[in-house]
């Protein structure tokens, strides 16, 4: 039986592969998280419907891909539960029902809400944009859970969930936990370009891609533009570079490259075959697991059939105490 005082509960979108943003950002922090906490970790891909509503096609078909990339960088069926957003369908009735308490004023106030809209050349000037919030804060709650793992910049993104609990909890009686932050290491890598990494400005390293597309992207990367030539002092706190390298090597061979950066000993190029190398060894482990799964379509969709399962088993508890708190266990 999972206890709430150790559960966490984490998802992401079906929106496309997996980047090594992904992987540093929060992935290797819910392979260690699963080693001591009870761990649910979903697909969500009816929050993919938020924004990508006009084609839903490849919704389908990036579900199992997420999974075998989630599996692939260390997670493990054994250790926690993996299920898909869509096959609780307990997760929406309670959206439902949270919703009839859920100010607009909350959802309208929501920087998110706000960032997201003005940046996308989509409309998302619709009730399911507008109230994701409550559906986030539906996939957290309806496992109960104690921890929800968020960088510091997260924060506040969750009190908006705390403050559906409260609003909950003074109507009918005490159900739910107020979900606090577990908080997380989440290092930002920035994208090929210096910008965001993100699949929409083709900036991204993924997960599958294979070391013959690595290299090009590696070595058309920006770097410290104020170090125009090798006699140049350089800085990697202003290098697109450094904060891979950063990652990905020993300390010993770090302030080997900062050294030869600042005192201008060290070209750019050979930084740039550095990181192509350790790029490569970090992926190859990784891409082993995904051809593996790739070759049994079949254990994906087990694992997705188990974690189900386990997920609609946990929110059907939820639910059947919040309806009969709510007196609508007809």
């Amino acid at each position: 039986m999972i206890k709430p005082e150790n559960r966490i509960v984490s998802g992401m979108r079906p929106t496309g592969p997996l980047h090594i943003g992904h992987y540093f950002g929060a992935i290797r922090n819910w392979v260690e998280l699963q080693k001591e906490y009870e761990c649910l970790y979903f697909v969500a891909d009816w929050h993919a419907l938020t924004t990508d509503y006009a084609d839903s096609r490849r919704v389908k078909g990036f579900v199992p891909e997420l999974v075998i990339d989630w599996i692939a960088s260390g997670l493990d069926p054994e250790q926690c539960v993996i299920y898909q957003q869509s096959q609780v369908k307990e997760i929406a009735e309670m959206t439902l029902i949270l919703g009839m308490i859920t100010p607009t004023g909350w959802l309208e106030r929501n920087p998110t809400y706000k960032e997201v809209r003005q940046e996308s050349n989509k409309d998302l000037s619709t009730y399911g944009f507008l109230g994701y919030p409550v559906l986030m804060c539906t996939d957290i709650i309806i496992h109960r859970p104690q921890w929800v793992p968020v960088g510091q910049d997260q924060v506040p993104h969750l009190e908006l969930t705390r403050e559906i609990v409260r609003r909950f909890n003074s109507y009918y009686g005490d159900l739910f936990p107020e979900p606090a932050a577990k908080l997380t290491e989440t290092p930002k890598l920035p994208g090929l370009d210096g910008r965001k990494m993100s699949k929409s400005y083709d900036n991204s390293i993924y997960l599958k891609d294979p070391i013959d597309e690595v290299r090009p992207k590696v070595m058309s990367m920006l770097t410290d533009t104020a170090r125009m030539r090798l006699k140049d002092p350089g800085n990697p706190d202003n290098c697109n570079l450094y904060p891979y390298l950063d990652l990905l090597c020993g300390n010993d061979v770090k302030a080997e490259v900062c050294d030869g950066c600042t005192l201008a000993t060290r070209g750019c190029g050979e930084c740039k075959k550095l990181l192509v190398e350790k790029i490569a060894e970090f992926l190859e482990p990784i891409q082993a697991r995904r051809r593996e799964l790739e070759n049994d379509p079949d254990k994906v969709q087990d694992i997705l059939k188990q974690g189900n399962e386990k997920g609609r088993e946990s929110a059907a508890s939820t639910m059947d105490k919040m309806r009969k708190l709510m007196n609508l266990d007809f």
